[in-house]
This record gives structure tokens, C-alpha cells and sequence, in this order.
């Protein structure tokens, strides 16, 4: 009988040792679990800093006030794992003015209008230099403005050397009527001092004259060979001049000059010859119709744009060089995707825009640009045909973004 109560008493303690057991093992196993739980729901956990609502560049990992204007320091919450992205509310949609579209390829046959100041076209104009050393001792024309018809008189000059050639050829003509071999070396001598005179500018006309002329005068007056506006005098009365020293230089302004730059995208779409329209600030109903006369085969390193000219036609000389015009000019080329220029956000080395990933959620892409035109900047990054781009309210995402994660979209891009 004791021996019974023995065996009783040792299954019992076997029980209530294996219950222990099961009982640990459970509660280890569940701790566990709730380990794993925990470290899984630390891995996915948001991270908060702190950050300030004026001064969004402010991120702080503990709450305080703002370093730079004193306020309080507002928590954030950030998922680190969608660095480039923000979610935004309907109302947070409605009062950002946030739109979006698709976005497809157009052909950019785009008006440019480019600015320019008229000026004297170079081609039509002529400087009247001295071709003898000599005395400035009269000018007809003193102000620049006025202007000189043809064959009316420019200025006139004291020269010794052209009074030397007219003596020498009033000389050889009286010497001609000589018998022998005088009047042939005479006749010689006229032929080369003609040449001379012509070579100082004088006309056919003056040079006959010297023959009825029994004092040979030392001043020589000079005429124009054309007719324009007398744009600029180099000379005043009583200065020597030198042989080439520019007197006055004549602008016919029949036909002005409208020197402007374009982008070097439209390079390949510039031809001499083109048709553009030119209007002009002082006459706002007027228009006329110029060609492009010369591209400029140098580019501007510095800013990158390309010179054309326009030749434009002056009727009635009622433009003036200094004006202001504008020139438009239709620009063809191929196929491009073009979205608004407010839609572009700018920074200093990269250019990104905002793309709807779903309906509230917004992620940033970034870009490569080219031409601006008419409010539109051309896209050269390739987009999807089914992607929403915001194309208003991307500068109003971006503030909210800069204010939740404290940082600038380019941050997230780069990482």
C-alpha cells in the first residue's frame, strides 16, 4: 500500500513537471513572436523629426524652437521609404490649385518673338576720308542727322600736294602747243598729273577747270558721291588731317538693320531669306514684313545664344536706328513633348517636375529642358503616355514637401 502511494505521488510531480515545461516553452515562443513583432514593427516605423513651419530648411531630431526666427518646432513624420513622394488631401488639392494632365507629343511649328533695337545697316553706308595730307578749313555739314544730297559739298581742304599736281598740270597743258619734243613730254606729264588729281578725289569737272585758270588756288573742295544721312563727323574746322583720316561718314536709311539673339535650339530651323514680321513700340499698329539677311556662324559661349539680322525696309525714312522692334519669327521642327514653364521646378544644377503616382500622391521626376516658347519649355526626358503631370500648383507641392520632410525634393532624387 505505500509502495502504491509512491508510484501516485511520482506520476503526479511528472505532470506538473512536463505542464512547467510546455508552459515555459509557450510563453518563450510567444515571447518570440512578440520580439520579431516588435523588431518588424520597428523596421517599418516612421520616423519623426522636427522642423520649422517659416524656415523649412530646419530639421531637428528633438523638439526646441527654431534657430532663425524662434518658434516652436512643429513634428513630422516621414516613411523613409518613399523618400520622393508626398500625399496631399482634397482640400490641400483644391487650394494648392493642383491640376494635372496628360501629357502627349506635339509639333513645335511655335511664333517666337524676339527683341532688338534698329540700327544703320553698315552695308549702306560710306565714310568720305582725305586722300592728301593737308588743313581742314571749312566743313559744310556740322551736325550728324542732316542730310547730305548727292554731289553737294562735304568740306574743303588746304593741300599743298594737291596745289603741287594742279600746277604741274596747268603747266604741262600750256606746254602742249610746243613744237617737238616739248609738247609731247608736256602731254605725258598731263596724263600723269590727271591721275594724281584723280587719285586726291577730284572730279573729272574740277580737273578741266584748272585749265581756265590762270592762279592755281591750294584749297580744293570736295562733293559727295552719294546721297543719306550724315551719321557721324570725325573732323573739325582747322584740324590737319592725314592721308585716310575719316572727315564724315553718309547712311542711306532707306533700309535698316534689327540685330538680335535666339536660343542655339532654333539653329537648325534658321535659314537666310526667312520671313518674319517686325513690329515696333513707338508704333504699335505698324508691321512690317523683313528678312533674315545673316546668321552669325559663332555662337555666344557665355550665354549660349545665336545673332541673327533682320534687313528691315524704311519707307518714308519714318524709322529711326535706336528704335525698339520685335521680331516674330515661326520656328518649324520636329516632334516634342511641351508642358507649361511654371510647371518646371528650377534648381541650381537640375531641373525636376511633379508626376501623380495615384489619385492624392505626387512623386517628383527629374528632367532634361530645352526651348522655351509662348509660356511653354520643351521636355526632353522621356515620360510615359499615361502620366499625369502636374501642370499647375507644382511649386505649391513642393513647399509642402520642403515642409514635411524637411528637406529639398533633389535630397530625396539624389539618394
Amino acid at each position: 500500500m505505500k509502495n502504491l502511494n509512491q508510484i501516485g505521488i511520482f506520476l503526479l510531480l511528472s505532470l506538473i513537471f512536463t505542464a512547467c515545461n510546455s508552459s515555459k516553452k509557450e510563453d518563450h515562443s510567444q515571447h518570440e513572436n512578440k520580439k520579431e513583432d516588435h523588431s518588424q514593427h520597428d523596421k517599418n516605423k516612421e520616423t519623426t523629426f522636427y522642423t520649422c513651419s517659416m524656415d523649412p530648411q530646419v530639421k531637428e531630431d528633438k523638439p526646441g524652437k527654431c534657430p532663425i526666427c524662434h518658434m516652436e518646432l512643429t513634428p513630422i513624420k516621414q516613411d523613409d521609404s518613399e523618400v520622393n513622394q508626398i500625399s496631399l488631401s482634397k482640400q490641400q488639392i483644391q487650394l494648392g490649385n493642383i491640376t494635372t494632365q496628360v501629357i502627349g507629343q506635339t509639333q513645335n511649328n511655335l511664333e517666337q518673338n524676339y527683341t532688338g533695337v534698329l540700327t544703320f545697316n553698315q552695308e549702306k553706308s560710306k565714310t568720305f576720308s582725305s586722300k592728301a595730307m593737308g588743313r581742314i578749313e571749312k566743313l559744310y555739314f556740322k551736325s550728324t542727322g542732316d542730310y547730305l544730297s548727292k554731289n553737294k559739298p562735304i568740306y574743303q581742304l588746304y593741300s599743298e600736294d594737291i596745289a603741287i599736281a594742279k600746277q604741274d598740270y596747268y603747266t604741262a597743258f600750256k606746254q602742249l602747243e610746243m613744237p617737238g619734243d616739248f609738247g609731247k613730254n608736256a602731254k605725258n606729264i598731263m596724263n600723269a598729273a590727271k591721275q594724281k588729281l584723280l587719285f586726291y578725289g577730284l572730279s573729272n569737272t574740277q580737273i578741266e577747270n584748272i585749265k581756265s585758270n590762270k592762279d592755281v588756288s591750294p584749297y580744293t573742295t570736295f562733293y559727295s558721291t552719294v546721297g543719306g544721312t550724315i551719321s557721324e563727323i570725325t573732323a573739325v574746322e582747322g584740324s590737319y588731317v592725314m592721308e585716310g583720316t575719316p572727315i564724315i561718314k553718309v547712311t542711306d536709311l532707306s533700309k535698316l538693320w534689327l540685330e538680335t539673339q535666339v536660343n542655339i535650339n532654333y539653329f537648325n530651323s534658321l535659314k537666310i531669306g526667312q520671313n518674319a514680321t517686325i513690329t515696333f513700340a513707338d508704333f504699335p499698329d505698324k508691321s512690317i514684313s523683313a528678312k533674315v539677311s545673316f546668321i552669325n556662324p559663332e555662337i555666344n559661349p557665355e550665354t549660349r545664344l545665336l545673332l541673327i539680322r533682320f534687313e528691315v525696309p524704311n519707307q518714308n525714312l519714318i524709322l529711326k536706328p535706336g528704335m525698339q522692334a520685335i521680331a516674330k519669327l515661326m520656328i518649324s521642327g520636329g516632334k516634342g513633348i511641351y508642358i507649361p514653364t511654371d510647371a518646371v521646378i528650377r534648381e541650381q544644377n537640375a531641373s525636376y517636375i511633379w508626376v501623380e503616382k495615384k489619385p492624392g500622391v505626387y512623386e517628383n521626376l527629374m528632367v532634361e529642358t530645352g526651348i522655351e516658347t509662348n509660356g511653354l519649355i520643351e521636355i526632353k526626358t522621356k515620360i510615359a503616355n499615361d502620366q499625369k503631370v502636374v501642370i499647375t500648383g507644382a511649386y505649391a507641392i513642393n513647399s509642402e514637401y520642403k515642409f514635411r520632410k524637411g528637406s529639398d525634393p533633389m535630397e530625396g532624387m539624389k539618394m
